[in-house]
């Protein structure tokens, strides 16, 4: 079972449940899987489906149904109002799971709220933290760095047929989903722009930079950014400068959530995998206790630099420094351990032949740090 399973079923009990997250990461599967394994009865409708969507609308499902699922129903215009009227006419009667590629918990084309009507969940790609029994840890990392964890090529394990489907991803989100949500006419040049990200993951991103040199404006880049955000292409990490007297408000840095999106050395492949394993992580704390949490990275006029904090309402819960294969404590590491007295401070390293503990700061291999993190995921076969 995927890692939402469960707290999606309790959640249903209460309101409506949404399940965001990329292109092709297994949100319809999920849904699918929910509807035939944990309900007696119930409908499923995917907006795409000319049939579905003309069903969806005239409310086409029986009354006794128990669990109603839309799919991509964000590309509706005006499918917060019409959902809500829905879920307020059937509440208790009916339950409804909504998946959508785009933000359901952000877009806003207008209408009335609907706080307080549904829980929202972010659903991740495969990781150290989620896997088939069949594979080894050895065997996991390979796959998440040769070809991402998106289950359809994570599963196949095929370089070839991974660069294939990949490419099949990126004209779909480009050409249909981001044209039909948002009004960008030069997709060419969006094109060019996620490139450019893609040759500078775990970098300092400076827009206007990238701006000069595909002939646009810094405000474009800046509307691109957030949009390629709001699609589950990209996610920004950004500078933290509280209680820290040295530090200077920096660019930020850009990864993607699919690993095998990165143009670049062995380095910044695996500083996009720990990434998107820490956002993951702390997506799944907000979602189900309700916590504010944030993936920031600490740079002061020095140049003394971390390359991921995690801070829980604000406050640091722990430091994390990356590395491939240099088991040596990262001395900035050591510098901000001091300085901040974090609760963790932890060195991720990918080829790491002996974990070991030097005062506060605990250097550690992936598998480890991260297939700890949903004690469930043994409990059942994957979709």
């Amino acid at each position: 079972m995927r890692y939402l399973y469960e707290n999606i079923l309790k959640d249903l009990k209460r309101k409506m449940v949404f399940i965001g997250g990329p292109r092709q990461v297994g949100k319809t599967t999920l849904a699918r899987a929910i509807l035939d394994q944990a309900y007696s009865s119930g409908r499923y409708f995917n907006w795409d489906y000319t049939e579905d969507r003309q069903g969806l609308l005239a409310g086409r499902w029986h009354s006794d149904d128990d669990l109603i699922v839309f799919d991509e129903l964000h590309k509706y215009k005006n499918w917060k109002n019409w959902i809500k009227g829905i879920y307020d006419t059937n509440e208790g009667s009916v339950r409804f799971l909504v998946t959508g590629s785009a933000r359901l918990d952000v877009y806003r084309r207008g209408g009335d709220s609907l706080l307080g009507r549904y829980h929202y969940w972010r659903l991740h790609p495969f990781g150290f933290d989620e896997y088939p029994e069949k594979l080894t840890p050895k065997e996991v990392f390979k796959r998440l760095m040769m070809v991402g964890g998106f289950p359809e090529p994570f599963l196949d394990g095929d370089e070839r047929e991974a660069r294939r489907w990949r490419r099949e991803r990126f004209d779909r989100v480009l050409k249909e989903d981001i044209r039909d949500l948002e009004s960008i006419r030069h997709i060419s040049l969006l094109d060019l722009f996620i490139h450019q990200l893609r040759t500078r993951v775990g970098s300092l991103i400076v827009m206007s930079n990238i701006a000069g040199e595909i002939q646009v404006s810094p405000k474009t880049v800046n509307k691109w950014l957030d949009v390629l955000e709001r699609m589950y292409l990209i996610f920004v990490v950004r500078s933290y400068t509280k209680n820290l007297p040295r530090a200077v408000i920096k660019p930020p840095k850009v990864f993607f959530y699919d690993n095998g999106d990165v143009m670049g050395n062995e380095g910044a492949i695996f500083e996009n995998l720990v990434a998107t394993h820490l956002l993951k992580r702390i997506h799944f704390f907000e979602d189900r206790e309700g916590f504010r949490y944030e993936l920031r990275y600490i740079r002061d006029k020095e140049g003394r630099e971390v390359d991921f904090v995690i801070l829980k309402e604000g406050m640091i819960e722990e430091l994390i420094e990356v590395k491939f294969s240099d088991d040596k404590i990262s001395k900035h590491l050591k510098y901000y351990a001091e300085k901040l007295n974090p609760p963790k401070a932890t060195q991720i390293v990918a080829k790491l032949k002996h974990p070991y503990s030097s005062g506060k700061i605990n250097v550690v291999e992936p598998a480890t740090y991260f297939n700890e993190f949903f004690t469930n995921r043994r409990q059942g076969p994957f979709f």
